[in-house]
């Protein structure tokens, strides 16, 4: 039986809290852990990569964080606007399917556009909670979400230190957020890279990968900003020591 915490918030918004907290740890899921279940094999992989090409990943990220901050206002109307979550996870595999059934000649096309999609449906959460899904702080939050932890990492992107933060958009905080993000997200580009590798396999892994990517970074949204509402109303203190207790299971229902 939990304890009485977090207390100082209405019935409603603890129970959003610990929906919240559910939602954070459902989201590494099944196929995310079949995924790093071959963690070894992607890494033996990366490892036989020449620098160069690590390097040039790194870079290849880089450059898409920027791409993607700058022109996060258009890359919206170009992608679902039905389907909710599934639609922009749906449209992730597709896109994943295609360039996997390429192999990796397709990765300069195929990445980009996956991680518009992805960048798409973090924006559309943080409207759906009352955000301006192109102000310079959802923007930010949104580029910090694709390094802030990572599926099968034990940080899972959604501790508390960021509850209550906002960012102010200057060019060294920007890059400054890029550089710190930029080997998690590199990471998560090399898996894709790695499922497409694979001879035959390589839609199925391509679409399968992008689907469960998709599916944890939208989980991490949804948490993210849902928790920077009831923050607005209720105060940091009162929401981080709940969502603390949810997580720890002391949160009394």
């Amino acid at each position: 039986m939990g304890v009485k915490v977090g207390s100082s918030l209405p019935p409603a918004a603890l129970a959003e809290v610990r929906a919240l907290a559910r939602r954070a740890e459902r989201a590494n899921g099944p196929l995310m852990r079949a995924i790093n279940g071959f963690g070894g094999q992607i890494e033996a992989w990366v490892a036989r990569l020449p620098k160069s090409v690590r390097r040039s990943v790194d870079d290849t990220a880089e450059g898409l964080l920027t791409r993607l901050y700058k022109g996060a206002g258009t890359a919206g109307r170009f992608l679902p606007k039905q389907g909710g979550d599934m639609g922009h996870k749906l449209a992730a595999a597709v896109s994943g399917a295609a360039g996997g059934s390429a192999g990796m000649a397709s990765a300069a096309v195929e990445l980009p556009a996956t991680v518009i999609v992805m960048f798409s449906a973090m924006q559309r959460i943080a409207a759906e909670a009352g955000f301006d899904p192109n102000s310079d702080a959802v923007r930010l939050t949104c580029i910090d979400i694709f390094g802030s932890g990572g599926p099968g990492t034990a940080d899972d992107g959604v501790n508390t230190g960021f509850v209550g933060s906002r960012l102010t958009l200057n060019g060294t905080t920007l890059h400054a957020l890029i550089s710190r993000v930029v080997p998690a997200f590199s990471t998560m580009l090399t898996k894709t890279l790695a499922a497409k590798a694979v001879p035959i396999l390589g839609a199925a892994a391509g679409a399968g990968i992008n689907y469960a990517f998709a599916s944890y970074y939208t989980d991490v949204a949804r948490v993210r900003f849902g928790l920077q509402r009831l923050v607005e109303t209720h105060g940091e203190a009162a929401v981080t020591d709940a969502y603390e207790a949810a997580r720890a299971g002391r949160l009394a229902a």
